[in-house]
């Protein structure tokens, strides 16, 4: 879901960030974070930054526009079901496409919930891939100033602070770890004054292209 600074979404490290690159191995790569935290510019700034591939992104908000359009709207809870079922059944494919070829995957949705996280982890194990865990977890305050800058009509705020609560109540590292994540990193954003670029900048995928590209 949409997301972080209202600052350039490119960008290098500030001169004074020394840190090497955190390096993300082959495989999984799950975002967690509420609607608005700052995921879809994250994973912006690293295809902007050729950090990544387009298609190493798999986005279930970006599959729900092309298989229903942007402005399709379920008419009922059974109808809205149906549609997220074959939304993930397709996000599934395609991750398991990428994980064959030994590619590393970015699986993009909220994923606050352990029920979304098993069904993923449960798809890496099927092909021996490793899964990071990159968390977005925004002060609420800033993730409600983020939801409000973009305009979202999707959502509500008490949506938005839903998700936020789930978070904080059942994605914490730890948490992630024990479900079975090699690894969890925060992603920075607004509340320590990091665009999307310079937080895309403090990591780096391999191997994330098809040979030959």
């Amino acid at each position: 879901m949409p997301e972080n600074s209202p600052d350039r979404a490119g960008g290098r490290p500030r001169s004074h960030d020394l840190t090497p690159p955190i390096r993300i191995p082959a495989g999984l790569v799950v975002l967690v974070g509420p609607p608005a935290s700052g995921k879809t510019s994250f994973v912006r700034a690293l295809v902007e930054g050729r950090q990544v591939d387009v298609g190493a992104v798999v986005s279930s908000d970006e599959i729900r526009t092309e298989l229903f359009g942007a402005s399709a709207e379920p008419a009922d809870s059974g109808t809205a079901d149906a549609a997220d079922a074959r939304i993930f059944e397709e996000r599934d494919r395609r991750l398991a496409a990428r994980l064959a070829a030994g590619l590393s995957v970015i699986a993009e949705s909220t994923n606050v919930t352990p029920r979304a996280r098993e069904r993923l982890i449960a798809l890496a194990r099927r092909f021996g891939a490793p899964v990071t865990v990159l968390r977005f977890a925004p002060d609420v305050a800033d993730l409600l100033q983020q939801y409000t800058e973009r305009g979202r009509t999707d959502l509500t705020e008490v949506d938005v602070r839903a998700y936020a609560a789930v978070m904080s109540r059942d994605a914490g590292a730890d948490r992630l770890r024990d479900e079975g994540a090699a690894a969890v990193h925060d992603v920075p954003g607004r509340r320590r004054s990091v665009t999307p670029g310079e937080a895309a900048a403090r990591f780096t995928f391999a191997p994330c292209r098809p040979p030959g590209r």
